[in-house]
């Protein structure tokens, strides 16, 4: 007869990572259901980890969601139509894109804002909006923010690839024409910097 720790290395038994990712799968779900806000639980699902990216369109749609509840009792498709298109209306690099998919700048070929607005009024989870986004153009979803570069200063900026200088800029919405040398990015990012860094935290020094 098996000893009783024979028996057990026989049993499969689930590791410790899965059991907890299990369990965290099931209480968002549960969070979800009740209707809280997605933001709740956006660090879980989508975190700006090491190497991680975060979908736009849960970001962008979380940010709005949770402004839309700072300021109103009661959300209506009109109500959230018109923080979308003042969202909108500040949106730079890829979030400006994301508004023109979804039509909400004034030079979008097509409008579909009320995949967002009616939804989005009945406090339908974020996550299940950008789904059904998605189908209607998978685009939308291809859209991920860069790793977030906190470091502006000329010899944090000398570290990064022109690639990554690149998509600073573009993540401002800001293009540099006359860029040749990889220094002639740096000192525009540097220039330009100033305007962003309230609102992204960075390091100019």
């Amino acid at each position: 007869m098996p000893s009783y720790s024979e028996s057990t290395k026989q049993l499969e038994l689930p590791s410790v990572e899965r059991v907890c990712f299990a369990t965290s799968a099931l209480f968002i779900s549960f969070i979800m259901a009740l209707g809280f806000p997605v933001t709740s639980c956006l660090k879980v699902l989508v975190s700006e980890r090491e190497g991680r990216e975060l979908l736009m369109c849960v970001g962008f749609l979380s940010r709005l969601y949770e402004g839309l509840m700072s300021r109103h009792v009661e959300l209506t498709p009109a109500v959230v139509e018109e923080d979308l298109l003042r969202a909108c209306g500040k949106a730079v690099g890829k979030e400006n894109r994301l508004c023109y998919y979804l039509g909400a700048t004034s030079d979008a070929a097509t409008k579909i804002t009320g995949e967002v607005t009616r939804p989005m009024s009945f406090h339908l989870p974020v996550n299940k909006i950008c789904e059904r986004l998605q189908k209607r153009d998978s685009q939308i979803c291809e859209l991920t923010y860069e790793k977030q570069v906190t470091d502006l200063s000329r010899e944090g900026l000398s570290k990064l690839r022109v690639a990554e200088l690149k998509n600073i800029l573009n993540s401002w919405g800001e293009v540099c024409r006359a860029c040749i040398e990889k220094s002639d990015f740096i000192s525009l990012i540097q220039e330009v910097a100033t305007k962003y860094s309230k609102q992204t935290g960075t390091d100019l020094r």
